[in-house]
């Protein structure tokens, strides 16, 4: 599996490849998976394949939005193989598998979070994974992703 890194260049290509101008902003992290987020939402919307390096940037910014908007440690949410993150607050785990796991891949993950796939509709389809008690993010979503 390629480890490329989310470079300017990488998504200012990608940006390109979809007819959009090249990245504005800084080239901090979390400037560079907002605009991937972006990036992605535009490759999704044209029917177009991001390139892994933005998926993980789009998928990596999400979650931290998730992790901001819903603080905790009693939940872990992955989306392999990009990234995961503890969130929600309540009994949290240190050691183990957590007793309370949502997963899903990348694509699922961005529909839910920016509300293009509703919570139930992806639990139903089995595009989710939830198990433990607390693994219900329908309360959290969609997120809100500007600000």
């Amino acid at each position: 599996m390629s480890r490329t890194p989310l470079t300017r260049a990488l998504l200012d290509e990608q940006r390109a490849a979809l007819g959009l101008p090249p990245h504005a902003g800084g080239e901090e992290p979390a400037e560079l998976r907002r605009a991937a987020f972006d990036t992605a939402l535009t490759a999704y919307d044209t029917g177009a394949e991001p390139s892994r390096p933005v998926v993980k940037g789009a998928v990596r910014f999400l979650l931290d939005r998730l992790a901001e908007f819903a603080p905790g440690r009693s939940v872990e949410v992955r989306v392999p193989p990009y990234a995961a993150v503890q969130c929600i607050d309540g009994p949290h785990h240190t050691r183990g598998t957590p007793p309370n796991v949502v997963e899903m891949d990348a694509a699922t993950w961005i529909a839910l979070a920016t509300g293009r796939l509703a919570w139930n509709d992806a639990l139903a389809d089995g595009r989710v994974r939830a198990s433990g008690s607390r693994a219900d993010l329908s309360e959290h979503l969609p997120l809100t992703v500007l600000g």
